[in-house]
């Protein structure tokens, strides 16, 4: 089995290794290709990532390279997790949103919108040249905004599934709570790609007892530190929601914060400065404890499921994923990607009946999704007034001043990335 993973030179990529190593009788690969331009990070990643194999004792081969094409020819699923523009990029999507008095945000918001305009194209060429090589190859998508680049990759015709670490998450964070193993935990998890809530938590199956109400009652505190979110709001809600509707739910409050102190794409740039010097000692042979403080937790774990049950080999047969919507979530369209459990084999991934949704969650999705059809549009068309549209439309934004002016600053700071503007 090969496996190719473009952007294979990101710090975060032992993360997945040490999946791939850990989980080799759940994922057996033969031949693991890193796909990246940057070819210093990719050799001391790929040094780094030789090393985790050998420790575990995994027979599969390690390659690196530069060569997109030559790379996933022959790939059985190739996995996306790219970064148009590096950090520099993300530290732009951070900040110039706040001149407005909107969130500055990587997914979401204007930050989320130039982001989805860098990476799109990009993304749908990566994937024709797959699809030219090996049109069977499975398309993981890891990179974000990871609905709208699903619904891209789907409605070209891709074989593609998009993934997100937030469900795997919560569930490891619940079980540990319930002092459960995780495979107990089933999660009642219905929304879009960073924009989810959990009405329920059950334990045995999709069928199971609800045990949400006895986790809220006896965790809340811990969970809504988690989430940064006060205590009251769980219990109004009676759901949990992800820690990205903070955003929605405290957004002049985390504008403010956000002013007051250094970026986050500040603090990952230092942190893999700090974490490539460590890659380049060759006596490390495990992931540093560093790496953890990096993002996406349990990501390895859920690439692997994902990629055994896509492959025929296994897996977890229900697993939370973005896909076509197909009347899952009655006030949608059927080509909306939402993210929800689903059955998922070798044949890809259906999703499984969800709880009725109050209006109160269900008017937001369907609001965002709104925004995600018109930044799609842009993503694929371009256009100033197209931007305008997706950013007038988003919830984050909704006022002409600011649409306006956030506008002219995302194309101004991604004009280098722009085939139009």
């Amino acid at each position: 089995m090969k496996l190719a993973v473009v952007g294979g030179g990101s710090t975060y990529t032992p993360e997945l290794i040490d999946g791939f190593a850990r989980l080799q009788d759940t994922l057996p690969i033969s031949e693991l290709v890193l796909i990246d331009p940057a070819a210093d990070r990719l050799d001391l990643v790929g040094g780094l990532a030789r090393r985790i194999f050998a420790k575990q004792g995994h027979p599969g081969k390690i390659v690196t390279t530069s060569d997109l094409d030559a790379g996933v020819e022959g790939a059985d699923a190739v996995l996306l997790q790219l970064r148009v523009g590096g950090q520099a990029a993300r530290q732009q999507d951070e900040t110039w949103p706040l001149e407005c008095g909107c969130v500055g945000q990587e997914t979401t918001g204007a930050g989320g919108l130039a982001k989805a305009l860098r990476t799109v194209p990009v993304v749908l060429d990566i994937a024709e040249r797959v699809r030219r090589t090996n049109p069977d190859a499975w398309i993981i998508d890891f990179t974000n905004p990871v609905g709208i680049v699903t619904r891209a990759l789907l409605q070209a015709g891709h074989k593609a599934v998009g993934l997100c670490n937030v469900a795997i998450g919560l569930q490891r964070k619940f079980a540990a709570l319930l002092r459960v193993t995780p495979a107990e935990v089933h999660l009642d998890h219905v929304g879009l790609n960073h924009l989810t809530w959990e009405l329920g938590v059950r334990l045995g199956g999709p069928q199971g007892d609800n045990v949400l109400p006895k986790l809220l009652a006896e965790h809340g505190d811990t969970i809504a530190d988690d989430l940064r979110l006060p205590r009251q709001i769980l219990d109004r809600l009676g759901v949990v929601p992800s820690y990205y509707l903070r955003y929605f739910y405290a957004h002049d409050e985390v504008v403010r914060e956000l002013g007051t102190k250094p970026s986050r794409a500040a603090e990952v740039a230092a942190m893999e400065r700090e974490l490539l010097a460590m890659y380049g000692d060759p006596a490390l042979d495990e992931k540093p404890e560093l790496l953890a403080k990096r993002g996406g937790a349990f990501y390895s774990e859920a690439a692997v499921d994902l990629a055994a049950s896509l492959l025929g080999n296994g897996g977890s047969p229900v697993q939370v994923v973005n896909t076509y919507n197909n009347g899952t979530l009655p006030f949608l369209a059927d080509d909306a990607v939402i993210e929800v459990p689903a059955r998922v084999d070798a044949a890809g991934a259906v999703p499984l009946p969800v709880p009725e949704l109050d209006p109160l969650y269900a008017g937001l999705i369907a609001h965002v999704t709104a925004y995600e059809d018109l930044a799609l549009e842009a993503a694929l068309r371009g256009g100033r007034d197209r931007v305008f549209r997706a950013l007038l439309a988003h919830p984050l934004v909704g006022q002409y001043a600011y649409a306006d002016g956030l506008t002219d600053r995302l194309i101004e700071h991604n004009r280098e990335h722009l085939a139009w503007a």
